[in-house]
Formats: structure tokens, C-alpha cells, sequence
């Protein structure tokens, strides 16, 4: 029960940290520079990247040892499966990623507002699954404090994350016509994914110990696939995108010290 109510505190904080990256969209009620997306953007992608490495793959393999299991195979078969359920989902669930005009997945009447929202929502699963992930495998290791540590550390990790996350889909919103305060609304409930994964994985996570290397590996493919097919190409728009480039490099070094300070 008291790492349901962590974990609770955790999906909760990323939950809350969307929520006010999109209150931004109070603030820059006009067209928003195109640099700043990118920052988001770029920061964004820079977080989750670290985090699947050093919260999620590095874990799995330490575990998977734990385990008597041959490290890499639960590593490379996990982080394989959860690229592969991304790119399931990306061509089914319709879409449509920032920036573009061409909506993705299968063929639907949704509005182009719903669709921006769609893909937040897509890439906010994997974020709620790897935090429930590893407050359940805090709990398993409840005799070492450096698992809860090191969960505490990812929490705050992609919180941080979503504020421009947040900011990210709230603003494009306004821009495409919708008003401030639904704006809001979307962009706010578009991490309500997150606590609602991350609390499913806790509550699986008794009859699931022994594939756990193989579900943290999973959260971490899915997360580099939403990297590498949504937030780097978006963070690099347009010509002159080293500033895409400066927001991923920020954000994998403050989630990297993150888990190395906090590990």
C-alpha cells in the first residue's frame, strides 16, 4: 500500500508539472517563437534519453544479473518489444505531430486540435509506465534505498520534462484556434496518462517481479522510439536548429546528474 501511495506521489508530480507547463499558455497568448518549441522540445527529448539509460536500462541489467539471467538478453528483448509496441501503436492510434500537416496512424474524422493531442498522449505512456516501474521496484527492493532513490530521482526527472512538455502542446493549441482556457484543459489532461500507467504497473508488479528487467528495458524502448521519431525531428525544424540541439544536450545533462547525485 505505501508504494501504491509513492508511486500515487510520483505520476502525480509529472501529472501536476504538464499542468503547468501548459498554464504557460497564459502568458504567451500570441504566436510563440519558434525557438522556444525547439528548447522544449529539445529538452524534452534530452531528459527521456538519459532517463532510459540510467533509470531504466542500467537497472534492468543489474537486476536481470540479480536474477541469474543473461544481462543483455532481457536489455536487448525488452528495449526491442517496447520500440516495436510504439511503432504498433503510431500506426494505429491517429495523430499528428507538430508542425506537420499530414496526420498519422489510421485514417479518422478527428479534428486537427484532437490529433495534436492524440500524439502528446501517445508518448506520455511510456513516462507513466517507467515511474510506476521503478517505485514497484523500490518496493521488491525494499532493503537497498538506492532503488527508491533512484525512483524519487526519475519522478522528479520527467516531471521536469513536462513542464515544456506541457507548454508544448498547450501553446500550438491556442495557436491553432482553440481558446486559452481549453488550451489549458488539453494540454493539462494530455499527462493524465501517465499516473493512471504508473499505477497500473505498481498494481502488476507482485505477479510480474520476475520480468521486471524485461518491462524497465520495454519503458525504455518505448521512450527512445518517441525520442528519435517525434521530439528530435520537431526539436529540429527549419534551418538554424542548434538550439534544439543546446535544449536535448541540457536536458540529458541534468537528468543524467540527476540519477547519478540522487542513485
Amino acid at each position: 500500500m505505501k508504494v501504491l501511495l509513492w508511486a500515487a506521489l510520483g505520476t502525480g508530480f509529472t501529472f501536476l508539472m504538464t499542468s503547468c507547463g501548459a498554464a504557460l499558455v497564459y502568458i504567451f497568448k500570441g504566436k510563440t517563437s519558434e525557438n522556444i518549441q525547439r528548447i522544449f522540445l529539445g529538452f524534452a527529448a534530452g531528459i527521456m534519453i538519459a532517463a532510459s539509460i540510467w533509470s531504466l536500462l542500467i537497472p534492468a541489467i543489474t537486476q536481470a544479473e540479480d536474477m541469474g539471467m543473461i544481462p543483455w538478453i532481457p536489455a536487448a528483448g525488452g528495449f526491442t518489444l517496447g520500440g516495436i509496441c510504439l511503432l504498433a501503436l503510431d500506426n494505429l492510434l491517429p495523430h499528428l505531430h507538430i508542425g506537420s500537416q499530414q496526420a498519422e496512424g489510421m485514417t479518422s474524422c478527428w479534428k486537427r486540435t484532437t490529433l495534436l493531442i492524440s500524439s502528446v498522449t501517445l508518448h506520455n505512456i511510456p513516462e507513466g509506465m517507467a515511474v510506476g516501474l521503478m517505485f514497484a521496484m523500490a518496493a521488491q527492493q525494499s532493503s537497498d534505498p538506492a532503488f527508491s532513490t533512484a525512483a524519487f530521482a526519475l519522478a522528479l526527472g520527467i516531471g521536469i520534462q513536462n513542464f515544456p512538455e506541457g507548454a508544448a502542446i498547450s501553446l500550438p493549441l491556442h495557436q491553432e484556434g482553440m481558446s486559452v482556457h481549453k488550451s489549458f484543459l488539453c494540454g493539462s489532461l494530455s499527462g493524465i496518462v501517465e499516473p493512471i500507467f504508473g499505477i497500473l504497473c505498481v498494481l502488476a508488479a507482485g505477479s510480474i517481479q520476475p520480468f521486471m528487467p524485461w518491462l524497465l528495458s520495454f519503458a525504455a524502448g518505448a521512450m527512445i522510439y518517441v525520442v528519435v521519431e517525434e521530439l528530435i525531428p520537431e526539436a529540429h525544424l527549419g534551418e538554424h536548429s542548434h538550439i534544439g540541439t543546446a535544449g536535448i544536450m541540457a536536458g540529458f545533462l541534468i537528468m543524467m546528474i540527476l540519477d547519478i547525485a540522487l542513485g
